[in-house]
């Protein structure tokens, strides 16, 4: 069947049969909560969810899955850290393809908090220049982030070498479009802290996302509730993963999560297939294509813009035309674009799944094509 849905870095589409199937078993069948009870439906929704963090683990490469913390999606993850952190009077560097999920809590501590932050250096396509990290630390730099994979132009930063050249400074790292599509190790990167959602890579639904943190110690919790754990206390357990998930969480999306993981879908592409389609749109003369320079550091995605038509009707005329969809505009990614020279108009984003054929891709190529004779 064609595949004419290229918004997935908003949200995957379509889901694998057993998301829906799974949910459908939990609403129907099962119905209990998480870690309230001993009877025998609330066993096994609890194993479930401690089954879903365990398979996250082995996505995230780390080595205790109690260290992995559910919440609704990567942006109240990296909430959870950036204020937990309690950064005041400090600096911070980002990379320069920021998502707003970052940006805007970060701006918030600039106002409540005195910090202050600085973007790493970088290339035209806005991948960090490793080799230049240490001259914009400061002796006051309390911490790192990295959109892992950015949403604009899909370029996938060398974390490692970011990790390197920053030392014990911790690194936040910001998995919401790379997780599912790209190898993630945060144990063997020594990344600190990581935040995800299920909704796009991983193929799950909206509403479930988790982050992780090495060092559960530096975070103080902003959720505070029940635990289903020592509740004799006003306090909040000191353990994992309770200390984090105050309150009844999404069992219902932790189980479409993990019907998504326990029936991994083989991509019907190969990376070469998606690389061509790259490289064949920007050998179109109208067309300004951005993703990353290197072939090696591409990831899912990638964006354009027209010499003459505005991203608005591009997206419009591709939909209405060719019925493929898209997303234009600014993405929440404004820091991006001012990096990749696209802001404010934007550029029309172009992001697959594992469903997509290269038939699919010939389709897309060959509507951009006609659009450009029109």
């Amino acid at each position: 069947m064609a595949n004419r849905y290229f918004d997935n870095a908003a949200t995957s589409f379509p889901k694998p049969p057993a998301v829906a199937e799974s949910v459908n078993r939990y609403l129907t069948e099962i119905g209990a909560t998480y870690g309230r009870g001993a009877y025998p439906r609330i066993v096994e929704a609890s194993g479930t969810v401690e089954t879903l963090r365990e398979l996250l683990a082995q996505k995230l490469g780390v080595a205790r899955p109690e260290r992995i913390l559910f919440t609704s999606n990567a942006t109240a993850g990296i909430n959870t850290i950036l204020f937990g952190l309690g950064l005041h009077d400090c600096h911070v560097l980002v990379s320069p393809l920021e998502h707003n999920a970052v940006m805007r809590p970060l701006h918030e501590l600039v106002k409540r908090s005195g910090v202050s932050y600085d973007t790493l250096p970088h290339g035209p396509d806005g991948r960090i220049d490793t080799t230049r990290i240490r001259d914009t630390l400061r002796p006051d730099t309390r911490l790192v982030i990295v959109n892992h994979q950015g949403n604009v132009n899909g370029v996938v930063q060398p974390v490692q070498a970011v990790k390197a050249a920053i030392g014990e400074i911790p690194l936040l790292l910001d998995l919401a479009q790379s997780l599912g599509h790209t190898l993630v190790r945060l144990d063997e990167w020594q990344v600190d802290y990581a935040a995800f959602t299920g909704h796009k890579g991983l193929l799950g639904p909206t509403g479930i996302g988790g982050y992780f943190l090495r060092r559960p110690d530096t975070i103080q919790p902003s959720i505070f509730g029940g635990t289903g754990s020592r509740s004799d206390s006003f306090e909040m357990p000191e353990f994992l993963p309770d200390r984090f998930e105050g309150g009844t969480p999404n069992v219902t999306g932790i189980y479409g999560l993990y019907g998504a993981l326990i029936e991994p879908v083989q991509p019907l592409h190969t990376k070469a297939d998606f690389s061509e389609l790259i490289d064949a749109v920007s050998k179109l003369p109208e067309m300004t294509v951005y993703c990353a320079i290197d072939p090696e550091s591409r990831g899912s995605l990638f964006s354009l813009t027209h010499r003459t038509i505005d991203c608005g009707t591009l997206a419009q005329r591709l939909q209405q035309q060719y019925s493929i969809e898209t997303r234009s505009g600014l993405h929440c990614a404004p820091l991006a674009h001012k990096t990749l020279g696209t802001f404010p108009d934007g550029t029309v984003r172009f992001a697959v799944s594992p469903y997509h054929t290269s038939e699919d891709f010939e389709y897309l190529f060959n509507a951009l094509v006609s659009i450009c004779g029109s």
